[in-house]
């Protein structure tokens, strides 16, 4: 069963919803999920670091050991196509090379610029606290999770965002350093077998100010 692309913006966001039960026969191929995963890759990021990894928990296999570890969401676990782990790499400057030489290379800025933004921000980043580039990661995590969230209902899935797991032992039961990698949430994706439940706003007259 392939799942039905959405084209309609308003539709991606005003349809979306939390889904804990989904189609157990529907699979998403690595295909499919690589090409969700790169048009959610063009979420920003703290000096376009792309600090974000994502561990696809799609075989039996990965579920199994996903399970114990996610104990109250464990419909969500079963039935899914997928659940995606989003984490952040502590580490995520050793990138910048990569990222700004191929910026480079595609007429996208001067090599005298990316030397500027580089030499600008190595030693800000070799003397960053811990906790700092955590709020960082976690930030931009966030940002590319929603991101997963909209482009999986453009493809015609639906998720389930979820921050009640076992956080401090899921990097390392997937042979993941759990010092470098940072649990963000965990992402269920597959075709909704109902549709969901709709939710309550606040007015924006009462979460937004105008000065």
């Amino acid at each position: 069963m392939i799942a039905q692309k959405i084209n309609d913006f308003q539709k991606i966001v005003t349809g979306r919803r939390s889904i804990k039960n989904y189609d157990p026969s529907v699979k998403i191929s690595k295909e499919e999920m690589a090409e969700i995963l790169t048009l959610a890759t063009t979420a920003p990021s703290s000096v376009n670091m792309q600090p974000w990894r994502f561990l696809v928990i799609d075989s039996p296999e990965g579920k199994a050991t996903l399970a114990p570890l996610a104990k109250f969401n464990q419909n969500q676990v079963d039935t899914s196509a997928a659940v995606i782990a989003v984490f952040g790499d502590m580490n995520n400057f050793e990138n910048a090379e990569e990222i700004y030489g191929s910026a480079v290379e595609k007429g996208f800025m001067p090599l005298e610029v990316k030397e500027g933004i580089l030499n600008a921000f190595t030693a800000y980043y070799e003397n960053i606290s811990k906790e700092d580039m955590r709020d960082v990661v976690m930030i931009d995590g966030g940002l590319v999770s929603m991101q997963i969230m909209l482009a999986a209902r453009a493809f015609g899935y639906d998720t389930n965002p979820i921050g009640g797991y076992e956080k401090d032992q899921i990097a390392e039961a997937f042979g993941l350093d759990k010092e470098r990698y940072v649990p963000v949430m965990l992402i269920s994706i597959g075709k909704a077998a109902d549709s969901g439940h709709p939710s309550v706003r606040l007015p924006i007259d009462k979460v937004a100010q105008w000065k």
